[in-house]
């Protein structure tokens, strides 16, 4: 017979009347009759329709696909216990004694990790309920000390949110996708298999620290849109500081819902994969789930619902077991915890403490910085980069020219050595004195380059005194310059004819060639009105001079991008 467990009805006065906080029936089977708040702000709000078909596979398979996004909350303590959050700590030196389980100790919420919790789920535009529980979802790993997972599946943080995708995300349409709900619950520890072998070694220095579930609709129906989500709500999720969202760290994983139908027809069993760890991981495994399932459906094959994993090495994914469902987790409620109630005005505080978001973000900084959406994206696509370029510009830099200097130059070169972006690699007044140095003329941009190269590999001097020091001001000496111009004209006549007979491309051979003999000290500006001059021809224009005078060909691809 089945038992179940009544939670007693709370009521709370509010402007006079009676609002009933929560009610609710449980019965073993996890079936959950819920009355009050819960009901009634769901209620309030529109059904969720479903988006309209798209992205066929072959012309009429559809894709269902629904995420489930796990991100580690960035918070100094563990969700229960006062054990400090750690990466890459020496191996089980950040455990507990709650974190480990033992008998008799009890867990205490962290207020950090809620409140950051509840900036994303605003962020998200969801719905924070006022009152929220925890459970125990019952399963055995190892790496679980517990023997159960302390999450929210009955009664979330918040639900009904949503994330918006546009042509300035990556996608080629608008799509809105929802969120059904993000829960706060805890991360297990680390299994290590690959250390000795036949062995496997336990690491709990993770066990215990404060995860956000973040779950959404099953809206996604390509591989592409998938993967475009995960990366704005990496960026969102930094933006708030509720995690630093680094997959490859492992502070933020992703299990992806896959299902394939014909369109027209039944929805398809849903396989779940697991722990990936990678944008392109996702983007491929989803792509090869796809695959996998059509195939099977196409050959007459059974699809059947189960979790899997996928080989990077391969392409493909792999059965790992039969997909859990509800009863099998056993849920019950935490009988160690009370009810999480948040009180309304400390809601509406912490949504007054939300930062610029992204596409507020976007919006603002292509209209204050005259900037294209490529150069958007990518100054948006890495963490620290936007303020890093506002920081340059707020001391009197051109936008145009430390755009160049940061997307092209510096983040050209931080890429080709396999360098992520960081503002201390070359910190901002350094680049910064270095743009000055070139649009002044101090120095020409291909010694620029050479300076930044410098700096990259570790010079924490600024522009001037790297100059004084190797001797690379620019040669401004008329003189001078002028005896280098005859000179190079006298060693190439025919090509001085040829600018005199209207072939003026060819002037810029005389400016290439007088730079290199110059160890590029000689400044191209001046060498071209020279050159010009003694050639009998008009004056440049600025445009046609700022071109002559050695700006990057990066500087140039962002010129014709406008």
């Amino acid at each position: 017979m089945m038992r179940p467990w009544l939670l007693l009805m709370r009521t709370q006065q509010s402007t006079g009347t009676h609002l009933l906080y929560t009610a609710r029936i449980r019965v073993s089977t996890g079936v959950t009759a819920q009355y009050g708040v819960r009901r009634l702000a769901t209620a309030q709000r529109p059904a969720h329709a479903p988006p309209p078909t798209r992205n066929l596979v072959k012309g009429r398979w559809e894709p269902i696909i629904g995420l489930e996004i796990h991100a580690q909350i960035n918070s100094k303590t563990k969700l229960f216990s006062d054990g400090q959050t750690s990466f890459n700590a020496p191996t089980n030196t950040h455990v507990t004694l709650i974190d480990a389980a033992y008998p008799g100790t009890l867990p205490q919420l962290s207020k950090e990790c809620v409140d950051l919790a509840v900036k994303t789920s605003l962020a998200l535009d969801a719905h924070v309920y006022p009152v929220s529980s925890f459970d125990r979802k019952h399963y055995f790993y190892p790496d679980l000390p517990q023997g159960y997972q302390i999450t929210q599946h009955y009664e979330p943080l918040a639900q009904n949110g949503k994330i918006a995708l546009s042509p300035l995300d990556g996608l080629d349409y608008h799509l809105t996708v929802g969120i059904e709900q993000l829960q706060l619950e805890q991360d297990t520890g680390k299994s290590l298999h690959d250390v000795y072998p036949g062995l496997t070694l336990l690491d709990f220095n993770r066990a215990g620290t404060g995860l956000m579930e973040i779950v959404t609709k099953p809206d996604l129906r390509s591989s592409k849109e998938a993967g475009i989500l995960v990366k704005k709500l990496q960026a969102l999720l930094r933006a708030v500081g509720s995690s630093d969202g680094n997959m490859d760290e492992g502070s933020m994983r992703c299990d992806v819902n896959v299902s394939v139908h014909e369109v027209g027809k039944a929805y398809g069993e849903r396989c779940e994969l697991k722990n990936l760890n990678s944008i392109k991981s996702v983007v491929d495994a989803i792509d090869a789930e796809i695959a996998r399932q059509i195939e099977a459906y196409e050959s007459n094959t059974p699809v059947t619902q189960e979790t899997r994993g996928f080989d990077v090495s391969t392409g493909t994914t792999f059965r790992i077991r039969s997909k859990e469902s509800a009863p099998d987790y056993r849920y019950m409620p935490e009988p160690d915890l009370p009810r999480l109630v948040l009180d309304q005005e400390m809601i509406r505080a912490l949504k007054d403490q939300l930062p610029e978001l992204p596409d507020a973000q976007r919006e603002r900084i292509m209209n204050q910085y005259d900037l294209g959406m490529i150069e958007t994206r990518t100054l948006m696509g890495e963490e620290g980069m936007v303020e890093y370029f506002e920081s340059v510009v707020s001391k009197g830099a051109q936008s145009k020219s430390v755009i160049s200097w940061t997307i092209h130059e510096l983040l050209g070169r931080l890429n080709a050595r396999g360098i992520k972006f960081s503002p201390q690699v070359v910190k901002a007044p350094q680049l910064g004195s270095l743009i000055s140095c070139v649009d002044r003329g101090v120095i020409s941009a291909k010694v620029g380059k050479n300076i930044l190269n410098l700096m990259i590999e570790g010079d924490v001097r600024d522009a001037d005194a790297i100059v004084e020091e190797k001797g690379w001001r620019q040669m401004e000496n008329h003189d001078e310059l002028d005896k280098l111009c005859e000179d190079m004209m006298a060693q190439y006549q025919d090509k001085v004819k040829a600018v005199q007979k209207g072939n003026i491309g060819v002037l810029g051979f005389f400016v290439g060639q007088i730079m290199k003999q110059s160890r590029g000290r000689a400044n191209p500006v001046v060498v071209n009105q020279i050159l010009r001059t003694k050639m009998g021809l008009p004056e440049a224009s600025p445009s046609a001079e700022a071109t002559a005078g050695g700006h990057s060909s990066s500087e140039k691809k962002t010129k014709k991008k406008q």
